[in-house]
């Protein structure tokens, strides 16, 4: 990877120079600011990262310099966007589109959205090369083929052919940066390229960042709110807060002496830094799951016999005491989710289920519905898990009319309390999900699980998508109810400084299998496999094994 403490030559021209940009926004007759007089430059062959929590500017920049902001509505009340020698923001469509995507490439943060599902890859990258070189198609494949191979997708000439849902998030991370790279771009513009990526795919993905740049000198232009993936990749960093740089310069001069107060609240908001001790606790398991297995039928005969199975989940045990956060770490596709989801008795499994000395296995639904309010869920994505066409109230209150109908006051009492108890203004009971940030909405969620006052709350990646400002203050959160209600958290996640700061005890899954264990101190200190070394060597926790 590229080492931090690199810096341009000050003698050389820069190859990008943002001159006091400015950003404005106009709908419905009224103004924001959404960038504020910045200024920073760029050199050919550095990194330089923006920095910043969500909505200070940072992908609004990046879309300033390539021109994709929604002109007329956006405007520049001051500032230049300098590339050789040429203001971006003075040329006219047709000069823009040979710079972009030729001399300027990006990488979008959610390569899922940013691919068109209806086209192959081929076409995809294919439509790149045509529209830049002037090639007909049939002289495409030998170069979509070799940018394949550059960006290291397996098996090439079979990935021609295939959908974006056919392939895993790092596969499709990989097609939009052979995109990117199609036309030996000068600067490259990566907007949050590793969000949602498991650790180890995410190393590999900065890796290939930094060996395409270092085989073709590219200047990179690295967007995150991960301080940990800038100390590992960058050499200068812009922090920017409300649309403005409040600092900037060298990695190892802001990150380990920071001038502004904002900068050194980035820095402390790491969830790793929160110790837990180990609960003991000799009682009986509130909830102790004994050689779950959970197979999906992959194909059937004629007559509706199984022929082949992929085992998700194989011979799973784990057990939680009162007031214990168990953390599940894996990549995707370990079988963590589907785990849960067994647990829930949501899919078909196999095997012992025991909840407050109940087996929930083969117990009819109505039987069950009694205990579902004590195991409650919350999702990953909060957007997606509440329904935009109800009201904040109407959503947590949904799950208390179906367990414990109540009147409409005494509904909305415990709406308030709930709203309350986990940071919500309960005035804003009556809005909806749309008008939220992405840490409200989750929290939202929480406030939607716990009226049900359940024992057991399973959290699938509830902090994936929020910045690690946000994922802090969740945890910070989770942790005070725990210790209020003395309620159990499962807690699935790929993100290790997030499963470090919330969990007592650790299970290690890979391939359906539980194939480590123990109390996160040990294993996050002596690590057993050679697979949880291989995630921790892959993540950015501070001491991680080197």
């Amino acid at each position: 990877m590229t080492h931090a403490n690199q810096s341009p030559d000050n003698k050389t021209r820069p190859i990008l120079e943002v001159e006091d940009l400015s950003v404005l926004f106009r709908q419905d007759g009224k103004s924001t600011s959404a960038v504020n007089n910045l200024s920073f430059a760029m050199y050919k062959g550095e990194t330089l990262a923006l920095v910043g929590e969500s909505g200070s500017g940072k992908s609004v920049t990046a879309q300033a310099i390539m021109r994709l902001l929604p002109y007329p509505m956006a405007s520049h009340p001051s500032g230049r966007v300098l590339f050789g020698g040429k203001d971006l923001l003075q040329l006219d469509q047709v000069q823009m589109q040979s710079i972009r995507g030729n001399r300027i490439g990006m990488i979008f943060q959610e390569p899922m959205t940013a691919l068109n599902p209806l086209h192959t890859v081929e076409k995809q990258i294919g439509e790149v090369v045509c529209l830049h070189r002037g090639l007909k198609p049939a002289q495409v494949r030998p170069i979509v083929l070799d940018l394949l191979r550059q960006v290291n997708i397996p098996e090439p000439e079979r990935r021609l052919r295939s959908y974006p849902h056919e392939l895993s998030g790092g596969q499709r991370q990989r097609v939009m940066i052979a995109m990117a790279l199609a036309n030996e771009p000068e600067l490259l513009i990566a907007d949050e390229p590793t969000t949602a990526l498991d650790v180890t795919v995410q190393k590999e993905i900065l890796q290939l960042l930094a060996d395409l740049q270092r085989q073709q000198q590219l200047a990179l232009l690295l967007i995150t709110h991960d301080l940990g993936l800038v100390a590992h990749c960058a050499q200068r960093v812009v922090v920017m807060k409300n649309g403005a740089a409040v600092e900037q310069g060298s990695v190892s001069r802001v990150l380990n002496e920071p001038s502004h107060e904002y900068t050194r609240q980035l820095i402390q908001s790491d969830p790793g830094q929160v110790e837990l001790r180990h609960q003991q606790d000799g009682s009986t398991p509130l909830l102790a799951v004994r050689d779950l297995n959970v197979n999906f039928c992959l194909k059937k005969s004629i007559l509706g016999k199984p022929l082949a199975q992929f085992h998700a989940v194989v011979n799973a045990s784990l057990s939680l005491n009162v007031g214990e956060t168990l953390g599940i770490v894996g990549e995707s596709g370990s079988g963590k989710s589907t785990l849960a989801l067994a647990i829930l008795r949501l899919i078909e499994s196999s095997g012992q289920i025991v909840f407050q000395g109940t087996e929930l296995q083969g117990r009819k639904e109505r039987l069950l519905r009694p205990l579902r309010r004590h195991l409650q869920v919350v999702f990953q994505d909060p957007f997606a898990s509440l329904s935009p066409r109800l009201s904040i109230a109407a959503i947590i209150s949904e799950g208390l009319q179906i367990h414990e109908p109540v009147s409409a006051e005494e509904c909305d009492r415990r709406v308030i309390a709930v709203m309350q108890e986990v940071g919500l203004d309960p005035s804003w009971r009556h809005r909806y999900p749309h008008e939220f940030s992405g840490g409200q909405r989750q929290r939202i969620a929480i406030a939607r699980a716990l009226i049900l006052d359940p024992r057991v709350l399973i959290l699938d990646e509830p902090t994936s998508a929020l910045d690690r400002a946000v994922q802090v203050k969740v945890i910070h959160l989770l942790r005070a109810l725990q210790r209020k209600r003395g309620i159990s958290y499962i807690f699935i996640s790929h993100d290790l400084q997030v499963i470090r700061a919330l969990s007592h005890r650790v299970l290690v899954m890979k391939d359906g299998h539980i194939i480590e264990s123990g109390l996160a101190g040990d294993i996050f200190k002596h690590p057993a496999n050679a697979y949880t070394k291989a995630l921790l060597e892959a993540s950015f926790l501070p001491g991680a094994i080197s």
